[in-house]
């Protein structure tokens, strides 16, 4: 959620710190700070809440300048958006520290610490480790030795970047269960919790790994693992370039990522499909054996991605044959799930950082369920190191709050998945070769859904008054349904809840007057006869629906019914392409409303604390 990016170099490092926070405001923030060691070796610091840009002209009004310095962005967890409670924070002028994460045991640190004379400007729990880094600085500790001791007494997750007065010129970092990448230039080094930040600067990285410290200076980086021996962790260079993240001709990056979804997608299938077959090695080293074993998968995620292992669920049992179950992440650990041999755990996240999906997968891992996969955006990421096999979305950077192309081309992802995990159970031939076919075809069908943009935008004006939405599907689109609503509520606040339809009966028929819209997706599958007994249902009660109809759909539009036709689209890859006109509707409706379409309020694009 919060990002951090320090910088120790032999020129003004600010103008570094603010472009990394502002690379990292998708991640969403409430405020934001900058803290360097200037020409006076003291600690400079400038913070407020609201946007990087307002933190920016301050440290312009202040004329900040320094060769070392940490930033941070806040999304409040422990105290309110303010500026007192703003990162970095400084002890008694000699030391500042910025995090990522919670320190679960703060309390009992700041009673100590209190005893000891520490006073507290904060109600966060980050300052307790400031405080606890200059009580061991004050024995006579470096600063490398200060972090180390203090990082021993912390419970919980963090990502830490330090600096001190004492010892100029050096940069310390530390992590455990929050990202954090070192960055490393000509003669400068660099720390940021997203690869993203430091792109301008470096296409070099180092990733850091649960309980690395490090120790940075302009030309020399150390890193000491847990157990305080120095390591070596492997160089690798990202292929991320500096305009990758540019909104271009678009207005917001949520839109710019929808129309990305075609070549996101192209680019997920390529050199992983050969012929008419998806290739297993694209799975990973080991793949082949590791799926050979395979008797059902067990999917763990979150938010959207959770929608994504729902889709897959039903492709699973209905084109594979392999049992299957979808859990969302965060109640996974924590209710004593029932070990099944020889399943593979899929693990989805767009970040690969997703705390409650890092964890759920170790506790998987803990007791035994079987290989792992992970389906993510991230190469580098924490996920992506923690499963023994991998596929890469290749969707690129996503930088709206709101994922579009992540969710898409995770579901091609999994399809990939089910194709080659469905032949060792039953899948002929000619079904994977009519899957693999309808793959290839993605983009163009795609491009066909965005065509409709012009007059979704349209349709959005019918949502200008309203307060509430209840989104209908049946089989793979009723998850479709849900991430409809789920996108329409996080962009626009307008409350929205999606159903199966059959269940329009057990509930929330109830709800259904002409100020209710009902959004409804209509593939042609063998469910379609029970969906329009549904529709006919909403109209009875004078609901205003909408529909978005595969073209072999015997449905008509009437005063009652706005429809919309996507294609002609098989039913396999059908809630692909389904999501994109729910995608556009959201978003044309987020912009009449004026919201904050790429960062809404009280959320964050990676969520990496519980």
């Amino acid at each position: 959620m919060c990002g951090i990016v320090g910088a120790v170099a032999e020129r003004d490092v600010v103008p570094i710190l603010i472009e990394g926070l502002k690379r990292l405001e998708y991640r969403g923030y409430d405020s934001s700070g900058v803290v360097v060691l200037d020409s006076h070796n003291s600690l400079h610091r400038v913070r407020a809440p609201g946007k990087v840009r307002e933190m920016e002209a301050m440290a312009k009004a202040e004329e900040l300048r320094g060769r070392s310095g940490i930033a941070h962005t806040r999304w409040a967890t422990h105290g309110k958006p303010t500026q007192a409670n703003a990162h970095p924070h400084i002890c008694r002028k000699i030391v500042a520290v910025v995090h990522n994460g919670i320190i679960e045991n703060h309390e009992s640190l700041r009673a100590a610490q209190r005893k000891a004379g520490y006073e507290f400007t904060s109600e966060t729990d980050t300052e307790v480790v400031v405080h606890q880094i200059h009580y061991h600085l004050e024995s006579g500790k470096s600063l490398l030795k200060a972090m180390q001791a203090t990082v021993g007494e912390l419970h919980g997750a963090y990502a830490l970047g330090v600096v001190s007065k004492t010892e100029p010129g050096v940069l310390v970092a530390a992590r455990r269960g929050s990202p954090l990448v070192i960055g490393v230039g000509i003669g400068e080094h660099f720390i940021a919790s997203d690869v993203a930040a430091l792109i301008p600067v470096t296409q070099r990285f180092i990733f850091l790994e649960d309980g690395d410290v490090a120790e940075l200076t302009k030309d020399r980086l150390t890193i000491f693992n847990a157990a305080g021996d120095v390591v070596e962790r492997p160089l690798k260079v990202s292929e991320l370039t500096a305009d990758a993240a540019e909104r271009g001709q678009y207005r917001h990056y949520m839109q710019k990522e929808i129309f990305e979804q075609p070549r996101a997608i192209a680019e997920t299938l390529e050199g992983r499909i050969s012929g008419q077959t998806v290739l297993e090695a694209a799975f990973g080293l080991g793949a082949a054996e590791i799926f050979s074993k395979v008797q059902g998968i067990h999917i763990i995620a979150c938010g959207t991605s959770f929608h994504a292992g729902m889709v897959a669920r039903y492709w699973f049992e209905s084109l594979a044959g392999i049992p299957c179950s979808v859990e969302v992440a965060s109640e996974f650990r924590y209710r004593q799930p029932v070990v099944r041999r020889n399943s593979l755990v899929v693990a989805i996240s767009q970040s690969g950082e997703t705390a409650d999906t890092l964890a759920a997968l170790q506790e998987a891992k803990h007791r035994g369920f079987g290989a792992s996969l992970a389906i993510c955006n991230v190469p580098e990421s924490s996920i992506v190191r923690e499963t023994d096999l991998a596929l890469m979305t290749r969707a690129g950077p996503e930088i709206g709050v709101a994922s579009t192309k992540a969710f898409t081309t995770q579901l091609v992802a999994l399809l990939m998945l089910v194709i080659v995990l469905g032949r060792r159970h039953g899948l002929s031939a000619q079904v994977e070769i009519d899957l693999v076919a309808q793959l290839k075809s993605l983009p163009g069908r795609i491009e066909q859904a965005l065509a409709l943009d012009a007059q979704i935008e349209k349709l959005a004006e019918r949502f200008a008054d309203k307060h509430h939405a209840l989104f209908l599907g049946r089989g793979t689109q009723y998850p479709v349904a849900m991430e409809g609503a789920l996108k329409l509520k996080e962009i626009s606040y307008i409350h929205a809840e999606a159903y199966p339809a059959g269940e329009l009966k057990h509930g929330p028929l109830a709800l259904v007057d002409a100020d209710m819209p009902v959004i409804a997706v209509a593939p042609h599958n063998d469910l379609l006869e029970k969906l329009k007994s549904n529709l006919h249902e909403v109209k009875a009660r004078g609901g205003e629906l909408i529909v978005f109809a595969d073209d072999s759909v015997d449905v008509e539009a009437d005063p009652q019914i706005e429809l919309f036709r996507i294609g002609s689209v098989p039913d396999p890859i059908a809630p692909i392409v389904f999501t994109i006109p729910l995608q556009l509707l959201a978003y044309h409706v987020a912009v009449l409303k004026g919201t904050d379409v790429d960062q809404p309020r009280n959320l964050a694009k990676s969520v990496t604390v519980e």
